[in-house]
């Protein structure tokens, strides 16, 4: 086999120190990656894994191939996504969470629209890790919940920034019942982790009291359910910027940043293709101007 199979085996194995994801990441047999290292080995006279019951690891001599590996990879992406001719009028597909997709993103499209009618942006539903190749997604929208590929060149757009909210007629401390918290399965610890933030920020405790528990499958099903004043929610800045502004919801404690923040990944360089650079932009502009349209938070909250 010539190099670059050979290369691309153990780049793969390198990065997981396992033939076994190694051969899963690229649709092979345990086996089939295994013979094709050795080969590699043989080849070179000298061994690149350490090989271990329960693992592989690399040699002094496999950490200096794979930051070459590693590099040379960079370059052929770099160089394949600076002269991939685009058809005319493709779309920049966009990979986004559900919630933020649906309540923050897609009601301030048409401004992108009117100012980049020369980019046509397409919009995906999904959330977690993604594997661009199979999406056929261009970028992602993620909240770093999880571990980015270190192969992804991310971007930070934003801080995510948490509080309660509730309807309007509801925030008032004279209510004749004491509210439900309702959470949400996807972010199980939202409240315990807005409850650490305010108590490292310095900020004066939530005095609400709550009269148990409502659990949601998904994030925007317990937005909802606070709208309909069925309790009160955890609720992210971006998602619930609209209904405060028009009165549909209310954040009585404001927001706080909770140490997680949005990035937008892409597989190849934002250097490399001016419509990534132009995007991030345009979603740190919105960004900005949803925390300045949203109450702080209160002094005595």
């Amino acid at each position: 086999m010539h190099w670059l199979g050979w290369i691309r085996f153990f780049e793969a194995a390198a990065r997981h120190e396992s033939f076994v994801r190694a051969a899963d990441e690229l649709h092979l047999t345990h086996g089939a990656v295994s013979r094709q290292i050795r080969q590699l080995e043989e080849t070179l006279g000298v061994a690149l894994f350490e090989r271990r019951n329960r693992g592989v690891f690399l040699t002094e001599a496999g950490r200096t191939l794979f930051a070459a590996a590693t590099q040379s990879m960079e370059v052929l992406a770099g160089a394949a996504a600076r002269i991939r001719t685009q058809p005319p009028g493709r779309a920049l597909v966009l990979s986004c969470e559900p919630t933020i997709a649906m309540r923050w993103l897609i009601p301030r499209l048409p401004r992108f629209a009117v100012r980049h009618p020369d980019i046509p942006l397409h919009l995906m539903a999904a959330g977690g890790p993604i594997d661009f190749a199979r999406s056929g997604a261009d970028l992602a929208l993620r909240r770093n919940d999880f571990a980015f590929d270190p192969r992804w060149h991310a971007r930070e757009v934003a801080q995510e920034r948490v509080g309660p909210v509730c309807r309007p007629d509801a925030s008032g401390q004279a209510a004749p019942v004491m509210p439900v918290r309702l959470h949400t399965r996807t972010r199980p610890s939202a409240w315990e982790r807005w409850q650490r933030s305010q108590a490292a920020s310095g900020t004066t405790a939530f005095p609400m009291q709550f009269d148990g528990d409502a659990w949601y499958e998904h994030f925007y099903l317990s937005l909802q359910a606070a709208a309909a004043g069925l309790g009160w929610a955890m609720a992210s800045q971006w998602m619930v910027a609209d209904e405060i502004a028009d009165g549909r919801l209310a954040a009585p404690a404001g927001f706080i940043a909770d140490g997680s923040a949005y990035h937008l990944l892409s597989p190849a360089p934002f250097e490399h293709d001016t419509r990534r650079l132009v995007l991030l932009a345009w979603l740190r502009e919105e960004a900005q101007a949803t925390i300045g349209a949203s109450p702080p938070v209160p002094a005595n909250a």
